[in-house]
């Protein structure tokens, strides 16, 4: 650190100061770049923010945006111990009987012998099991464990092996289907060799491979999974449990319930979106900068939103989300009557649908108020769609206002130490000034004495 100028020799005015104040004068462009440079910082923080809120709400739009995601189905099954059901968007309302008279099974085959353990004793020293028309080679002794292990890692071989104990000293090996139904049981044809297994003629099937076999409606369905996907139109059927004695009603209605809920997430998210709009308009008004109150992409994604939000979609009965029950209130908030649109679901349904995710199919088909809605914020949101060109644009901003910064500081830098040194000079040149002109103060006082000691 420089010592300071201090002129004490004459007036004890600190030079500091005055060097403090001229390069303080000379950096207020640096200080304005800064500023601005805030700003930027604080704009690139509020777009990051109405990406946020743009992408949520393009999120919840896209639950609305086709037919499969507006219309969901609820089932209800009177006995959930038999089977359990899981509907789709495709689903066929209706009522269905179901008897469920027996499950699919995988084959489970023992071993006709045993062995003493699992893990010490051989039980073949080498040739070959073919299970299923799939042959495991040995290339050695092996001990039950072994052997499983092999047959476990053998690919493709549809089985698979672990060794049970039965008794004391009692051990088998277990082979089970990897997959139920009657096509998926297999054969053992046993080539071992040097061994207890040697012998084994694998006859002993525990459990038969078996279809599942149930009545939907008294028409009667096999299956080869107890998971059927095709019973009933639209949704999926898991057994669980055979009764042939028992009939299990299964009911699929629409959920409007679901329905509700999405829209209810739309709307928040609507709102969400506006508030941080006027929350812009507000922190403008306050003397806020860095805001996007001024920014007419604000405005452009406002005037989108409304467009699409107040559109005319289709010719059903419904054409306007207003009629549905989705409408505005007087300070710009989206709102929900729900009762208006239960009410419009149970008039025309189809129209409902039709207004929300468009009518048609692929090549001819029309958007709906959702799909036009989600259109138009994948403009703002998509990479190189608006927000991150704007995005890119005050990045580059920002990085020639830290050029330009570095290089004005660099300046300032170079200012501040030619000052310095030449007010360091010149407070040295004037302590020189003040020596010399006390040392002829000095000679006049002499002198002066002189000349009244000799006139004396």
């Amino acid at each position: 650190m420089s010592s300071p100028i201090t002129f004490s020799n004459f007036n004890s005015i600190d030079f500091n100061v005055i060097l403090n104040a001229v390069m303080a004068q000379a950096s207020q462009p640096v200080t304005a770049l800064q500023s601005r440079q805030s700003d930027l910082a604080s704009e690139s923080n509020q777009y990051n923010l109405l990406a946020t809120k743009l992408g949520s709400l393009e999120t919840a739009a896209a639950g609305l945006s086709t037919p499969t995601g507006v219309t969901t189905y609820a089932a209800n099954v009177s006995d959930t111990s038999g089977i359990a059901v899981s509907p789709a968007s495709n689903s066929v309302a209706g009522t269905y009987d179901v008897v469920v008279k027996n499950l699919a099974q995988a084959q489970v085959t023992v071993s006709d012998s045993t062995a003493a353990d699992a893990d010490t004793t051989p039980v073949a020293t080498g040739g070959t099991i073919t299970i299923g028309g799939v042959g495991v080679t040995l290339t050695g002794s092996v001990t039950l464990q072994g052997l499983a292990s092999q047959i476990n890692a053998k690919a493709g071989i549809g089985v698979t092996a672990a060794v049970v104990q039965t008794a004391p000293n009692a051990f088998h090996l277990v082979l089970t289907g990897a997959s139920t139904g009657l096509a998926n049981s297999f054969s053992v044809d046993n080539d071992l060799v040097g061994g207890s297994l040697a012998a084994d003629t694998f006859a002993l099937t525990t459990q038969a491979a078996a279809d599942a076999s149930i009545t939907v409606n008294k028409l009667d369905i096999t299956s080869s999974s107890n998971t059927l996907t095709s019973a009933i139109p639209g949704a999926t059927l898991s057994l669980l449990h055979a009764d042939v004695s028992k009939t299990i009603t299964v009911s699929l209605r629409p959920d409007d319930s679901s329905l509700v809920t999405s829209v209810k997430a739309f709307v928040s998210a609507y709102n969400d979106l506006m508030t941080f709009i006027s929350g812009q308009s507000k922190a403008a008004a306050s003397g806020q900068t860095g805001t996007l109150a001024h920014e007419a992409l604000i405005q452009q994604a406002r005037s989108a939103l409304r467009s699409a939000l107040g559109g005319t979609y289709g010719s059903g009965t419904f054409s306007k989300l207003a009629e549905v029950g989705i409408g505005f209130n007087q300070t710009g908030q989206l709102t929900l009557t729900q009762a208006t649109l239960t009410g419009a679901l149970s008039q025309d349904r189809a129209s409902v649908v039709a207004l929300f995710a468009g009518t048609g199919t692929t090549g001819t088909f029309t958007n709906g108020a959702f799909g036009t809605l989600q259109e138009a914020l994948d403009a703002f949101t998509r990479t190189g769609g608006f927000i991150s060109t704007v995005q890119l644009q005050l990045n580059a901003q920002g990085s020639r206002l830290d050029r330009q910064i570095s290089d004005m500081q660099a300046r300032l830098a170079v200012q501040r130490a030619a000052l310095q040194a030449e007010y360091t000079a010149a407070d040295q040149a004037m302590s020189t000034l003040k020596a010399q002109s006390g040392t002829l103060s000095a000679l006049a006082s002499s002198q002066s004495a002189n000349s009244l000691s000799i006139n004396g």
